[in-house]
């Protein structure tokens, strides 16, 4: 009879045993909060495939458009709250480099990318994970039942039948709206760049707070025009929306999307491992599922509604310039146009 009370003993001491595993097990998840202004019905996928490869890390997105998260990430220099960002413009990037918030780090493989996608610093402070592309969507229903015929340029918005009904994201808030501003600068010069969008600003019913929202708004038929990028344009169309993807003929502004460790983070070797994994070809498969051109040279294969020769359309980008000029051509942009920008 003795043996009832030591073998309840035993199960206790092994209960015991395994929730003191299970707590080691739970401790032992390192949790990276991230900060990102990547699509929003990308993000679980991003995690999972990370997670999948590294089951001891979790990670917490924290995610706004790419205004808002440079100015967050600036705001809290003093105290960062993030540990990594993966997925944020590389002239956003390029500011914080230089206002040292930047850990540096050379992931593993970073070699195998296309040097432009990486940083110039040695060790790189940043990498980059794919481009994304200026395009326009417009509504093939709308643009038929209102008279309003398909545009081929930039220069085709400013045309009189067009006003009021191109929909645009405000630069400060949105960078894929800062990409098409600075891309036209780029292309014109700056006089003809604000020749440019004064008279653009004239055919603007609204300027949105994120860079998907115009296309979204031309699918839904609320706007005949939306200006935003390659990657919504053409999910859109894929999903039976009625939009046609239009590149314009002077040429495509783009940033790229990139990653890089916070400075400060307590988390550093988890922040690594996801540096490192961002840089695999199994990363940039991943980018190119939506994204027609990727950090890591003959990974990208074609993807619909999308050119062929995309990257001969794209300008030649000057980040650097993009980014030191940012400040101030945000500041006269909003004097002359933010009284069209859609209330928060």
């Amino acid at each position: 009879m003795k043996t009832l009370p030591l073998l309840k003993k035993c199960r206790q001491a092994l209960l015991g045993a395994t929730l003191l595993l299970g707590a080691s097990a739970a401790a032992a998840v390192t949790e990276l909060t991230v900060y990102t202004a990547l699509e929003s019905d990308d993000l679980q996928k991003y995690a999972q495939r990370f997670q999948q490869a590294n089951p001891d890390i979790r990670i917490r997105w924290v995610r706004d458009s790419t205004g808002v998260m440079t100015a967050r990430l600036l705001a809290e220099r003093d105290n960062p709250r993030a540990d990594v960002i993966w997925g944020l413009a590389a002239t956003s990037l390029l500011i914080l480099d230089d206002e040292n918030l930047l850990h540096p780090y050379a992931p593993q493989g970073v070699e195998l990318l296309e040097p432009r996608f990486v940083s110039q610093q040695t060790p790189p402070t940043w990498v980059g994970m794919d481009a994304w592309v200026a395009a326009i969507c417009y509504n093939t229903i709308e643009g038929a039942r209102r008279g309003i015929p398909r545009p081929t340029s930039w220069e085709d918005l400013t045309r009189p039948e067009y006003r009021g009904q191109v929909i645009m994201p405000n630069p400060s808030s949105s960078g894929t709206g800062y990409l098409d501003v600075a891309s036209w600068m780029q292309l014109w010069g700056e006089e003809q760049g604000w020749d440019y969008m004064d008279r653009l600003h004239q055919n603007i019913s609204r300027y949105t707070h994120s860079g998907s929202a115009p296309c979204n708004l031309a699918a839904s038929g609320e706007a005949v025009v939306g200006v935003s990028f390659a990657f919504r344009a053409a999910r859109l169309k894929t999903q039976g929306a009625p939009v046609e993807v239009v590149f314009p003929s002077e040429g495509l502004g783009w940033d790229m999307e990139a990653a890089a460790i916070v400075r400060g983070t307590p988390r550093l070797e988890a922040a690594q491992r996801l540096m490192d994994w961002a840089v695999t070809r199994e990363a940039n498969e991943l980018y190119n599922e939506g994204y027609a051109v990727v950090a890591m040279p003959g990974v990208a294969q074609p993807l619909p509604n999308y050119p062929t020769d995309i990257i001969d359309r794209m300008i030649d980008n000057d980040f650097s310039w993009a980014a030191l000029n940012r400040d101030r051509i945000l500041r006269e942009w909003q004097r002359r146009y933010d009284g069209k920008t859609e209330r928060r």
